[in-house]
C-alpha cells in the first residue's frame, strides 16, 4: 500500500465549498476515501484560530479524525482586512512529507501551490493529488497535480 501525506488549506476549502454549494466539506469522508487508496501516515490541516466556539469544535474534530492542526492567530488590519495565509507552512510541510511518502494529497484551490507540487514530483517522485471546487481552482494547480478531484456531493455535509 502506498504512504500518503493529507495537506488541508481549511480556509480555502471552507470558502470554496461555502461559495459553490452553501455547504461545508465533510473531511470524514476524505479520510475513510483514502484510507482505500493507501496508508495515510501524516494529516495535517491548517486553520487560523479566532477563538470562536464553533470552530474549536471543529478543530477537536479533526484531531479526533487523526489531523495534526496547526493555528495561526486571526490578524485583522487597521483597513479592516485580514491576514492569516498558511502557504509557507504547508510549502514547508510538504517539502519534508514528500522525501517519505508515495503521494501528498493536498485539499486547496490555490495556484500558488502549482510550483510546489512539480517540485516534488521532480525532485523526490511524489505524485500529488489536489482535492478542491473546480471552478474556484486555479488552473494551474490544477494542471501541476498528478489527479485533481472536484469536490462533490459526496465530499459534503
Amino acid at each position: 500500500m502506498k504512504h500518503i501525506a493529507v495537506f488541508a488549506d481549511v480556509q480555502n476549502i471552507y470558502y470554496t465549498t461555502r461559495d459553490r454549494f452553501k455547504r461545508s466539506f465533510n473531511y470524514k469522508a476524505l479520510i475513510e476515501q483514502l484510507k482505500n487508496e493507501g496508508v495515510i501516515v501524516q494529516a495535517h490541516a491548517y486553520a487560523i484560530d479566532r477563538g470562536i466556539d464553533s470552530q474549536i469544535k471543529f478543530q477537536d474534530a479533526l484531531r479526533n479524525m487523526g489531523f495534526d492542526v496547526h493555528l495561526k492567530p486571526f490578524i485583522q488590519r487597521r483597513d479592516g482586512s485580514a491576514k492569516g495565509d498558511w502557504d509557507v507552512g504547508i510549502t514547508i510541510d510538504i517539502m519534508e512529507a514528500a522525501k517519505d511518502v508515495e503521494e501528498v494529497v493536498l485539499l486547496s484551490g490555490d495556484g500558488d501551490f502549482a510550483i510546489l507540487l512539480e517540485h516534488i514530483r521532480d525532485h523526490y517522485q511524489t505524485t500529488s493529488k489536489v482535492y478542491g471546487v473546480e471552478f474556484l481552482t486555479a488552473n494551474g494547480l490544477i494542471k501541476s497535480c498528478d489527479v485533481f478531484r472536484d469536490i462533490d456531493e459526496s465530499l459534503l455535509i
